[in-house]
């Protein structure tokens, strides 16, 4: 699989990696057998970066990937957490302070099995008081860093004028890498606008949820998914037309969010080896581009359409 330099980092990311939230059992319940076989396809077959959280099963999603990480060899992937969101007797619970960051990295370190991070990120900065982010949350960070149990400090959220606000105000330097979702997929490409400040400041891009969290399948968005009813209804139309053509959009909307040379990697989540193996072969085949054309007009109407996280 092709691999692209991350921001001013060592690392060089597979275009297509994996995002361990369906370990937690996010979507539906998992076979942890399977999760844990689903996580060494994945890096066995080419990808090489693996993103996870505490937040992502209350801890679960951490413990899963911690069975995995154990009997494979530490160089052989990157591997990405993060500090600030979590659960706390089956509720959200955000903390940002320097105190919980420094317990959380110790405590995801060993749910992973694992003696550092290549990046440790700032968890959707869009729920924190952002001056406490760049005021207590990223020096402790830094700190880490320099404890040897991080190498790299990220950024993740949804609305990206935040995390461009953050990057303004913190500085160069102070974080090395960014973490998007659902802002590079066929429906909304808004990604692209901020990709030349982030390009221009050495910050690295990941992009995550080229489905849009579900919207872009044939099996249809969740029922909690938050999309407003028109883009719901736009992206199933894209869908059945896609299926009338014998083709998965899916599949579409994996290669379109990873063909991008300053976008360095999409994140792809599943708790099943068939699911990510397929994912895999499709990131290695030539895109429909006519296709994709088609599917664009359909979405035209609702292009960059989006919504408020939750």
């Amino acid at each position: 699989m092709e691999k692209r330099k991350l921001g001013k980092t060592d690392m060089e990311l597979s275009t297509l990696s994996f995002g361990a939230s369906s370990l937690g059992g996010v979507f539906h319940d998992i076979d942890q057998s399977e999760a844990v076989r689903t996580v060494h396809e994945a890096v066995d077959n080419g990808m090489n970066f693996i993103d996870v959280s505490p937040y992502y099963g209350y801890t679960k999603a951490e413990t899963v990937l911690g069975k995995a990480l154990k009997t494979m060899d530490r160089s052989s992937y990157y591997l990405s957490t993060k500090v600030g969101r979590f659960g706390l007797n089956n509720e959200n619970h955000w903390d940002y302070s320097a105190k919980r960051t420094m317990e959380s990295i110790d405590e995801s370190l060993t749910r992973m099995n694992v003696d550092y991070v290549d990046i440790l990120n700032v968890h959707d900065v869009e729920f924190s008081d952002v001056n406490q982010v760049i005021n207590e949350t990223l020096p402790t960070l830094q700190k880490i860093v320099e404890q040897g149990k991080a190498r790299y400090v990220g950024i993740t959220g949804l609305p990206l004028e935040l995390l461009q606000k953050v990057i303004k105000q913190v500085g160069p330097g102070v974080v090395d890498s960014i973490l998007s979702f659902c802002h590079y997929s066929i429906n909304d490409d808004a990604l692209l606008d901020y990709v030349p400040f982030f390009k221009e400041n050495n910050v690295g891009v990941i992009n995550a949820s080229p489905l849009s969290m579900g919207l872009l399948s044939h099996r249809g968005a969740p029922a909690w998914h938050p999309a407003p009813q028109e883009l719901l209804d736009a992206c199933k139309k894209a869908a059945d037309f896609c299926e009338s053509k014998g083709e998965r959009i899916e599949k579409l909307a994996i290669q379109y969010s990873i063909a991008h040379p300053d976008i360095t990697t999409t994140l792809v989540s599943s708790a099943k080896p068939k699911n990510i193996l397929e994912n895999i072969k499709w990131a290695n085949e030539p895109i429909n581009l006519e296709l994709l054309e088609e599917v664009k007009e359909i979405l035209k109407p609702v292009h960059r359409l989006t919504w408020e996280n939750s």
